[in-house]
């Protein structure tokens, strides 16, 4: 058995431990995101901006009533069907997927999500905080969203290159 084979063997997951694996990232990312957002609501005032970096990174507490940059401003039922119908598609077809990778950028997705869902349920609006000055102020669950994308679409890329 070479190498290769070996390594890859080492990283499958049988159904039992990509539950886990799917569950724990899951509940890490909620866990952090809702903290965080729990913190920044107790301790600042809305529209409170506090320097984290001079210049450069600001924490600043806002409401946001639409997603990602400011797209789609109060349509919270079709933000919130949107976000459920993902989730569905993410837990219908996440059995399905055999590769520790993609497991791990899908699981914490879906982690922010439905970090990101709940806010739009239980308050109407998403807490944001992270304030870079030139881009529209975020929280960890945003970042997150990005960060695991831009992951699935990298291996994706590389995958279909190596084949």
């Amino acid at each position: 058995m070479n190498f290769a084979k070996v390594l890859k063997s080492r990283f499958e997951l049988d159904d039992k431990k990509k539950i886990i694996v799917m569950c724990a990232a899951v509940f890490l990312v909620i866990l952090i995101d809702q903290l965080t957002k729990y913190l920044v609501a107790i301790n600042f005032q809305l529209n409170q901006s506090i320097p984290v970096i001079m210049n450069i990174l600001d924490f600043t507490y806002i409401h946001n009533f639409g997603a990602g940059f400011g797209i789609f401003q109060n349509q919270l039922p079709f933000l919130i069907i949107f976000s459920l119908l993902t989730i569905g598609i993410i837990l219908f077809y996440y059995k399905k997927i055999n590769t520790t990778y993609l497991q791990l950028f899908i699981s914490v997705f879906l982690g922010a999500a439905v970090s990101n869902l709940i806010d739009r349920i239980r308050l109407g609006y998403i807490v944001d905080f992270i304030d870079f000055k030139i881009w529209p102020v975020f929280n960890f669950a945003d970042s997150m969203l990005t960060i695991s994308s831009i992951c699935l679409i990298c291996y994706l890329i590389f995958k279909k290159e190596a084949h």
